[in-house]
């Protein structure tokens, strides 16, 4: 299966702009006000988009973040861990070295709980000393059906690393570099899935960004061999998290493509249409964590695809 019904999210207590991902991630600000007030906001549209989830069938298993140790991007789990149909999780190297205080063993031992079945870990998380990184499934677009690996390279994407993985999950790696423009300079976007989502049968993803022709066309070549869609977004709409969306199982096996509101609102009448051929919306405001965090919708959300114990 490429989509999933069950999602973990973790829901923040610390959420404020964290300065150590600041340094390459282009998409975020600081807003006025307190920490305390910015993270009551960040909780707010937590549990307001954890509603629009659940309301259409989405199983969510919401895990509380802790006081300590202080990690600001915790509302992003995606980063640090994946979750595989084979019983395999993927443990991954963090950037920010405060993010990497997000691991928690207690997580993997929550889904144990709720039924599902963990037989393999593979880590990755010793790259981080010798500086080398690979931030989950911000990095990496699986195609799991037809084991495809997209990655844009950037800080956070090694590409040492992408092979391993590729190698380790038996995964044919899509590599190119995506950017943006940041100052009149062209620099590489922090994670492939800001300017890139990937669906059952359609993408939508921004090719502007891709700047080598070679790569853009290679990129193309691998979506269309699959029979998926081009849905084509701007650089601007990009800005809006409009490449920030996941794919989800609701009941009965129906298809949703999850986004925030501010992305939502950025599409055309033609792209939504788009879309809306293969599956139906759902969007949320999350314009605090967008601001703060630099992430938005499909960041905040872990596939879970592990088998159940039986």
């Amino acid at each position: 299966m490429q989509i999933t019904n069950t999602i973990l999210m973790i829901r923040p207590v610390n959420f404020r702009l964290n300065e150590q991902t600041a340094v390459n991630n282009y998409f975020q600000e600081n807003l006025q006000g307190s920490k305390t007030s910015v993270n009551e906001n960040a909780q707010k549209e937590f549990d307001a988009f954890v509603g629009v989830l659940r309301a259409v069938g989405v199983q969510v298993i919401v895990i509380e973040d802790t006081k300590e140790p202080d990690t600001p991007d915790s509302i992003f789990p995606n980063n640090w861990v994946s979750f595989h149909s084979n019983g395999t999780v993927g443990v991954y190297p963090m950037f920010a070295e405060n993010r990497r205080n997000e691991r928690r063993e207690d997580v993997l031992e929550t889904l144990e709980k709720e039924g599902f079945r963990i037989e393999n870990v593979m880590d990755y998380t010793s790259a981080e000393e010798e500086g080398l990184f690979l931030e989950g499934t911000g990095s990496l677009l699986l195609d799991r059906v037809h084991k495809k690996v997209y990655c844009a390279l950037s800080a956070r994407a090694e590409e040492e690393l992408v092979i391993e993985f590729c190698e380790d999950f038996d995964y044919l790696p899509v590599i190119f570099t995506a950017n943006q423009t940041v100052d009149d300079q062209r620099l590489p976007i922090y994670h492939t899935n800001v300017m890139m989502c990937l669906a059952e049968t359609f993408s939508v993803i921004c090719l502007d960004t891709i700047d080598d022709k070679k790569e853009r066309k290679n990129v193309i070549h691998h979506l269309k061999e699959n029979n998926k869609e081009i849905i084509k977004i701007t650089e601007d709409q990009m800005h809006y998290f409009a490449g920030n969306m996941l794919q989800v199982l609701g009941a009965d096996n129906k298809r949703y493509l999850v986004m925030s509101t501010q992305a939502y609102n950025s599409l055309s009448a033609e792209q939504l249409a788009s879309i809306e051929k293969h599956c139906e919306i759902l969007h949320s405001s999350l314009d605090t964590i967008e601001t703060c965090g630099g992430g938005s919708a499909r960041c905040m959300m872990a596939e879970v695809f592990l088998p159940r114990a039986t």
